[in-house]
């Protein structure tokens, strides 16, 4: 049966270029595939300068964000083990598609280590930056800056991360899992 857990945390500066190593089982997280398999990786709406390579874009991140700020969301979700590792892919694929969209730049893995039963344990992890994607072409430099709203171009890419009381993340986590329940 499946389990319908999904999880968001915040990754502070200095946490995203690791992080996105560990999803993507890259450099010192790389891991043996008879212990545990990496289904599938992917990434999406990164600017031109780290299309090539998405860890740089996080490194980025983690370099130009405010002291104080945050290198990115992440969603970490169950996924059913009665679907094949395809099957969990395209539906990943979905989720990104309706909650991400063409907004955020992000980059994802699907993790299938050994549950304590000896089955499979498959989840996915998806990174997102809050920085919104707009029609303005910036540098890395400039990407990270504080948004100016009078010249968006002069400032940085606009955050989508305003205060909210705890009531409200409260209620959109419960929406954002029932939309979960349902795709």
């Amino acid at each position: 049966m499946a389990i319908g857990r999904l999880s968001v945390g915040v990754g502070r500066k200095g946490t995203a270029s690791p992080h996105a190593e560990y999803i993507a089982r890259e450099g010192k997280y790389a891991k043996d595939e008879k212990v545990e398999k990496l289904e599938a990786t992917g990434q999406g709406n990164m600017p031109e300068w780290a299309q090539a390579d998405p860890n740089f874009f996080w490194k980025m991140s983690d370099e130009h964000e405010r002291k104080n700020g945050t290198s990115y969301r992440e969603h970490v979700i169950s996924l059913p083990r009665e679907l094949t590792p395809d099957q969990r892919h395209e539906l990943i694929k979905n989720w990104i598609k309706q909650e991400i969209g063409d907004k955020h730049s992000y980059q994802y893995a699907i993790h299938n280590p050994p549950a304590m039963d000896g089955r499979d344990q498959p989840h996915a992890h998806i990174m997102f930056s809050e920085r919104l994607i707009d029609d303005v072409q910036r540098d890395p430099d400039q990407f990270f800056k504080r948004y100016n709203s009078k010249h968006p171009e002069k400032g940085g890419a606009k955050k989508a991360n305003t205060p909210k009381l705890a009531a409200e993340r409260k209620n959109e986590l419960k929406q954002q899992r029932d939309r979960w329940e349902k795709l």
